[in-house]
């Protein structure tokens, strides 16, 4: 690997363990095996270098939500619903520094332009895979976007309770025994 994907696998690695506000360059030159001025040749500073780790843990979180979900196809879509729900709160629980970094981002975003977009394409990518990978629907099925924009709005939302509390945060579980209680209420 070269020094700029050296820079940013460490990054990776101190998101994961340390979160975005505690890491320091130093941190992510130990972790890659590279010197601090290879910081600001690739990446500009710091803060550019944090940034593209967060759109990567994303990226790779994503890639494998996606793969996880390919590998599982068949089963009801209860039963899809609530293992991907098992493997995204898995995640919170191993890895909370890099979902503690996405709110991070998600401040950053305000204040720098690059980040907001590159936010804002992630997200709409995540719209596309969830519609697909979790519901089945095609890309270009008129509700595939509206399903996974909904779906993207719940990992937000359930992200924000299993940072805040985790021993009372929704389970996979619960996720699906409320999507079980819509679908009854809806058919009301």
């Amino acid at each position: 690997m070269s020094h700029k994907e050296d820079l940013l696998a460490g990054a990776v690695r101190c998101l994961r363990d340390k979160g975005y506000a505690r890491t320091t360059a130093r941190d992510i030159v130990a972790a890659s095996g590279t010197n601090l001025a290879s910081i600001g040749y690739h990446y500009g500073s710091l803060q550019a270098l944090l940034n593209a780790a967060v759109m990567q843990a994303m990226d790779d979180f994503g890639a494998e939500m996606g793969r996880a979900m390919r590998e599982e196809p068949a089963g009801s879509l209860l039963e899809r619903f609530q293992r991907f729900w098992t493997q995204v709160t898995d995640s919170f629980r191993e890895s909370p520094g890099v979902w503690r970094a996405t709110f991070d981002a998600l401040d950053v975003a305000q204040r720098e332009p690059q980040v907001r977009t590159a936010l804002a394409d992630g997200i709409e990518d995540a719209r596309t895979l969830w519609a697909q990978a979790v519901y089945g629907l095609a890309a270009d099925d008129a509700d595939a976007r509206s399903v996974g924009a909904l779906h993207q709005a719940l990992i937000s939302g359930v992200l924000a309770q299993w940072l805040i509390d985790p021993e009372r945060a929704p389970t996979a579980a619960d996720l699906a025994s409320a999507l079980r209680a819509i679908a009854r209420l809806a058919g009301q």
